[in-house]
């Protein structure tokens, strides 16, 4: 009789074992596939900053740490196993609540980053500029006040953590582009001597006017009182010195207008020693390009606007008008 082969305890334990052993390793093989796919632990919306030059790595614990990921090394080994292959980008993402291992991939892949702006408005002195760029949270380190005139007035793109000093950079060199292009393409009649007196002049442009249309006639205006060496008399060449260009918040003073210094042009003839603001390209252009005109005087219309006259005469009778809407209106 043939001897039948019996299965000892031991054999039927290292069955069970194996078998025990593969299930785990399915398991674990099936959660590692599902937790590419799965929702993730975010319960909001977190924003994470990837840096120029970080690896894939650097971002894993970026994720971890914002609560994006449960495991940052989870997260590497999947995204190297079932990612593209792409290289992530720099800028910072809006990672939204709940997004699995590869919509985040695809995320920091994409490139489309979150837009922080901060905007400079035509005109805005550099005192006003620092303080702007001092007051936003989502910026570091310290700046001195900018050089007047050196910032070209825009909405610039920042990232959350960027030094301001880097910022601040990038708007005086788009100053610096904006002013080396329009200085190249200038106009024969403009008065401007150099980029530097294009900026002063347009500075008291960008003050004087806030019509973009007038503007051009406003440097018409200035440039004829600079050809037959009249004073501009410009009344915001008066309060910078008292302000550093910030709102006086009251009237003139008599004094203040006969009061000597390097901006007053109530008491100097030619420009003064320095812009009063950041102009913006118009005010520029419009120095550069000033309207040919006979214009030498201009007074609010009470729109808005302004009216330009040729001679005082005309001058001293739209003055009257002006003055006959202010106390119409109770200002006198």
């Amino acid at each position: 009789m043939a001897k039948r082969n019996r299965t000892g305890p031991k054999q039927r334990l290292g069955c069970i074992v194996l078998l025990i052993g593969l299930a785990v390793a399915a398991f674990i093989a099936f959660r590692f596939v599902a937790g590419w796919t799965e929702q993730g632990p975010a319960a909001q919306d977190v924003s994470v900053v990837v840096r120029d030059g970080a690896t894939l790595s650097d971002a894993a614990v970026l994720l971890k740490q914002a609560g994006a990921v449960r495991s940052a090394d989870a997260f590497l080994t999947r995204a190297k196993i079932f990612g593209a292959g792409k290289p992530i980008k720099a800028g910072e993402f809006v990672i939204p609540a709940g997004a699995s291992n590869s919509d985040i991939l695809s995320i920091l892949q994409g490139g489309k980053t979150l837009t922080r702006l901060i905007t400079i408005p035509e005109g805005m002195p550099s005192i006003l500029v620092h303080e702007r760029l001092m007051a936003n949270d989502q910026l570091t380190g310290d700046i001195p006040v900018p050089e007047e005139g050196s910032v070209l007035p825009d909405s610039y793109a920042f990232d959350k953590g960027e030094p301001r000093a880097a910022v601040l950079k990038r708007m005086q060199a788009a100053m610096d582009e904006a002013l080396a292009k329009l200085w190249a393409e200038r106009a024969p009649n403009t008065v401007a001597k150099t980029p530097k007196e294009a900026i002063i002049l347009a500075s008291i442009v960008e003050k004087e006017t806030a019509v973009a249309a007038e503007r051009p006639t406003v440097a018409g205006v200035y440039s004829n009182r600079l050809r037959t060496n009249m004073m501009l008399q410009a009344d915001p060449t008066i309060i910078y010195p008292i302000t550093r260009g910030k709102p006086l918040g009251r009237r003139i003073r008599k004094s203040e207008i006969a009061d000597v210094n390097d901006y007053n042009t109530y008491a100097m003839v030619g420009l003064p020693k320095g812009p009063i603001a950041n102009p913006g390209r118009l005010s520029i252009l419009a120095v550069l390009h000033p309207a040919e005109t006979k214009a030498l005087y201009f007074v609010a219309d009470g729109k808005g606007g302004h009216i330009f006259a040729d001679t005082y005469q005309q001058h001293n009778e739209n003055v009257r008008k002006w003055f006959e809407i202010r106390r119409a209106r109770g200002e006198l």
